[in-house]
């Protein structure tokens, strides 16, 4: 294998020096430039494996160079190094694509282990991806191609990412492919439900604790971010999380470093921060029950996990898939779903989702007779088609018509909410009042 070699940025000669006597210690080479300019020219005359740039530069700001290495025909990992404090810098350089940050004054044990996972993404082979994964997340709607494909990008970055959706939809499914898709497949991926945790010992649960600290201390533990150190940690139910937590957590973001409680010193961690919640986390942060700064923290990347009735093409696929395992574990034979059971699935709203859908067929795998579940096997509620199925099924309409159809009923929801003043609306949304604006006529709300 080559000899890595890494491109800094960087202004400050003390900064560019302690960088490159890290990187050569590490034997990775080094180029460094001071300015853009500079290194526009390296980047067009070297092929580099990670570029460390300063986000201000004499001729220009950093975000230019994450903008130019994302947009060339070969883009390397770009890890950008914001001061202090100036992590609205940093998030949007990850936004727009960057594969993580550092604070300076930079932390020389924080930066060995950014640049080695950037490595591992640089030096990995190809594979076929969106194939392996389609045995996991099925489906082979527009939809489930769309997830697919932006797992493939999103684990190839170490910006936190949000998963929003209903409950059922598969939003921990999501986060472990992430995972196994990521440069930390190969160290732990530890999920928790943040809301079955008590209150009173989240901080000793997230973080760990001295021995002594308080009643009950026995021994040294452990918190949940040393336990994912050099993996994944997802964060599920986060907006369960109480405000006194938030800040902790918001500090272990920025900083990449957490303190057990009773202990003196901080420990740095190498920890990937996933997230999900099946409720409302920006009408949250209006309300005053979630940390604004938190959510922004959070919410670098945002990923949707769309409801099934959303996606009632890959009902049939999903269906034998599960009918399949549970007759495995039963040590059943595998029955199959006639036409019209499989019809009566397709228009069911499901509102408990995948989740749903098994214990659906879980119960008539339990009570069908002969070699078919017919659809009163089922046992589906009645009046259980989806009232607004005619309009929303998706294999009606065009995947762009079915969109349009929820954007509509989401705007009109949060007009009526806010008496229909647009900027109220706009700020409730996360929109700009330009963008609002443009979405009313396009959608004949105006």
């Amino acid at each position: 294998m080559n000899t890595p070699l890494t491109l800094i940025i960087d202004d400050e000669p003390d900064i560019r020096e302690l960088l490159e006597i890290t990187l050569n210690r590490m034997n990775i080479r080094t180029l460094c430039a001071e300015n853009i300019t500079a290194a526009k020219q390296l980047l067009e005359q070297n092929k580099f494996d990670l570029c460390l740039t300063d986000m201000k530069l004499p001729d220009g700001d950093g975000l230019a160079l994450v903008d130019f290495i994302q947009n060339s025909t070969n883009p390397i990992p770009i890890a950008v190094i914001s001061a202090h404090g100036n992590m609205d810098i940093a998030i949007q350089a990850m936004k727009k694509g960057a594969f993580d940050f550092l604070s300076k004054p930079v932390d020389i044990k924080i930066l060995r282990q950014l640049v080695a996972n950037a490595l591992k993404i640089s030096q990995s082979t190809p594979v076929e991806k969106d194939r392996r994964t389609r045995h996991i997340l099925l489906g082979d709607s527009p939809l489930m191609r769309e997830i697919r494909n932006k797992i493939d990008k999103v684990a190839r970055s170490q910006a936190p990412v949000y998963i929003s959706g209903e409950s059922g939809a598969g939003k921990e499914l999501i986060a472990k492919l992430i995972h196994q898709q990521s440069p930390r497949h190969d160290a732990e991926f530890i999920a928790i439900n943040c809301g079955a945790i008590p209150h009173e010992l989240m901080e000793s649960e997230f973080f760990g604790h001295k021995k002594g600290s308080f009643t009950g201390a026995n021994t040294d533990k452990k918190g949940l971010f040393q336990a994912a150190d050099g993996g994944t940690l997802f964060l599920d139910e986060v907006a369960d999380l109480p405000l006194s937590l938030q800040v902790k957590l918001l500090r272990a973001i920025q900083e990449k470093k957490v303190r057990s409680i009773g202990d003196s010193h901080e420990t740095a961690i190498n920890v990937r921060l996933l997230s999900a919640t099946h409720k409302n986390l920006n009408q949250m942060v209006g309300e005053g029950l979630f940390r604004q700064d938190l959510y922004y923290r959070i919410n670098v990347i945002e990923m949707i996990a769309p409801p099934l009735r959303a996606r009632a093409s890959d009902i049939p696929e999903l269906a034998k898939h599960l009918l399949s395992n549970l007759a495995t574990s039963n040590n059943q034979s595998q029955p199959t779903l006639s036409a019209q059971a499989i019809s009566a699935l397709k228009q069911y709203h499901f509102p408990g989702n995948v989740r749903e859908l098994e214990n659906i067929l879980e119960r008539a795998l339990a009570l069908y007779e002969g070699e078919v579940i017919e659809l009163d096997d089922l046992n589906l509620p009645i009046g259980s088609k989806h009232p607004q199925a005619e309009i929303f099924n998706p294999t009606e309409l065009s995947l762009e018509d079915y969109l349009e159809e929820i954007e509509k009923d989401a705007l009109s929801k949060a007009l009526e909410e806010n008496r229909w003043n647009k900027t109220a609306t706009a700020k409730a949304l996360g929109l700009s009042f330009r963008s609002l604006r443009y979405r009313l006529k396009k959608l004949g709300l105006d």
